[in-house]
């Protein structure tokens, strides 16, 4: 599942010449396959519940119907991959597993949602930063208690952001401050801006705490990584970033201990570690040169 608080111009140009996308996405499935990012939790909600308009039984009906769309398609499909390019046939295997994964979603959502979640139906962006974010983490909330999703991507604050917050004392845009030039009070409102996102992570980490799951709680079965991708705005430091992982990972990650990795390691070499200790086998991720110890 893929979320974020901002939408993206995905046919702009941000940085150097490149797309939006690249620094308004974090999500991918390919190098060159980004995952559509949903702000609106509206639609958020509709893509994990539905939109309640089937009675219980009829979801329950839909449930229980594992077959796909596509099963009555493959004869025309097998056609079509025979008469286009090699390139072209991993575009269509790319297209129809992002449609069988939806369907995967859906039915799972379906299962979960028998009966109307105790959770309304948001009625579209929230006015303010803060109760939008709420709402976003509130519906990640749900997804986990009803182990509609176990993999979520949350995005607060896209690249080149121009949101204000004068809620915080701060009606400056963000992006602009964070070429702060050593200035000590755009330097504090960046610090305010941190703060105040942190804040809001927190409170959702609280409520994941105070859920009971199994033999435990939601944050004892997590791991959820915050950071970002640079450590210091003003020049564009995309080194010494503070990462966080919050959780007790089902005991796979020790917590409370500072990590500190050799300077010019990839942060994809963190990540390709992260996917191992959760069972997936890979040898490379991104630009990884290898696993990063987290023992």
């Amino acid at each position: 599942m893929e979320l974020a608080l901002e939408s993206v111009d995905s046919g702009s140009s941000c940085d150097f010449g490149r797309s939006c996308v690249y620094t308004g996405t974090i999500a991918w499935a390919g190098p060159t396959q980004p995952l559509p990012m949903e702000h609106d939790p509206s639609a958020a909600f509709v893509r994990l519940f539905g939109d309640g308009t089937a009675d219980a039984q009829a979801r329950q009906a839909r449930a229980r119907q594992k077959g796909s769309i596509l099963d009555s398609l493959m004869d025309e499909v097998a056609r079509l991959q025979a008469t286009v390019s090699a390139p072209d046939r991993s575009r269509l295997s790319g297209y129809l597993e992002s449609v069988r994964d939806v369907e995967r979603r859906i039915q799972k959502a379906v299962a979960f949602n028998a009966e109307e979640p105790s959770f309304d139906r948001p009625a579209g962006i929230p006015d303010t930063f803060a109760q939008h974010a709420r709402l976003m983490f509130d519906l990640q909330w749900l997804a986990y208690q009803g182990d509609v999703t176990r993999v979520v991507t949350f995005m607060m604050g896209r690249e080149f952001s121009g949101r204000t917050y004068p809620e915080i004392g701060v009606p400056d845009a963000h992006h602009p401050i964070s070429h702060h030039q050593r200035d000590p009070i755009r330097m504090e409102k960046c610090a305010k801006i941190n703060h105040y996102h942190v804040s809001l992570f927190s409170e959702f980490v609280e409520k994941l705490r105070t859920t009971p799951d199994g033999d435990g709680s939601l944050l004892d079965h997590a791991a959820i990584v915050y950071g970002a991708g640079m450590s210091e705005g003003n020049g564009h430091v995309p080194e010494n970033l503070p990462i966080l992982i919050v959780g007790g990972a089902n005991g796979r990650i020790a917590g409370g201990r500072h990590l500190k990795f050799a300077k010019g390691t990839p942060l994809a070499n963190f990540h390709l570690s992260l996917l191992d200790r959760f069972g997936v086998r890979i040898d490379r991720h991104g630009n990884s040169t290898g696993p990063a110890s987290l023992d």
